[in-house]
């Protein structure tokens, strides 16, 4: 009888653990998705640059370490960071944890999925959500950014050796008629200056011609771009922070 008893006691045993098994495992992998949804959190980041929600969410990628390996999926998207309006993401993480075992190696997974929240000159947040039913998630691409094009020296050196102080915002103008350059112009005792740049992106050249016709770039602290400062203006060169 005690043997029996026994016995029925190493089963409960055996049984229990099996039990807890599928739970250990779910709570394992649960817990690496979490990880791994905190580590994005902090890529995305302080967010000082306007971009659109797709731009954003092609900068997730896919994270694999030894321990374990996770598929980081963008699921959707929406908004853009431009003044006071917000952007989201939701993500979804795919975690499979391996974990060493006496007759091999066992495999943990776990499905869950984030939303993240962003806003110009915020740091991101971010919460977990119901996974949605997606077969085919989109794939996102980030947008252009809008820069100074490789020969802006030559550009603005032309401009400014070709124009008079009636003519030099016309003439830097139709240098960058984008209108995604911002352009800044000021005649300085006798001295042409000229500042062109994308202000959101911090791309700012200044150049000038002095009286007798010589053209230089004027160097500057890039800090001074930021915003609160001067930004990508004639102010760099003529009434430069002390």
């Amino acid at each position: 009888m005690g043997a029996r008893v026994l016995v029925a006691v190493v089963m409960l045993g055996v049984l229990a653990g099996c039990a807890k098994g599928p739970l250990a495992e779910d709570s394992a992998a649960t817990e690496a998705a979490a990880r791994q949804a905190e580590r994005l959190n902090t890529q995305l980041g302080y967010r000082n640059r306007a971009r659109d929600a797709e731009s954003i969410a092609a900068e997730v990628r896919t994270v694999a370490t030894r321990a374990d390996s996770v598929q980081v999926t963008p699921l959707a998207w929406a908004g853009r960071l431009l003044r006071d309006e917000r952007a989201t993401v939701d993500v979804r993480f795919d975690v499979t944890v391996l974990d060493a075992a006496p007759f091999g190696t066992t495999e943990r997974s776990a499905t869950r999925c984030y939303r993240y929240e962003l806003q110009l000159y915020r740091y991101t947040t971010f919460h977990e959500i119901d996974c949605p039913a997606i077969a085919t998630p989109p794939v996102p691409s980030a947008a252009p950014v809008p820069q100074l094009p490789r020969d802006a020296e030559e550009r603005l050196t032309a401009a400014l050796r070709g124009a008079t102080p009636d003519t030099l915002a016309s003439a830097v103008r139709a240098a960058f008629p984008d209108e995604v350059f911002k352009v800044d112009t000021v005649t300085a005792q006798g001295t042409l200056v000229a500042a062109v740049g994308v202000p959101a992106e911090r791309d700012c050249i200044v150049m000038i011609r002095t009286a007798d016709g010589a053209t230089k770039r004027v160097g500057f602290d890039p800090i001074w771009l930021e915003p609160g400062e001067l930004g990508c203006s004639v102010q760099l060169y003529t009434n430069p922070p002390r």
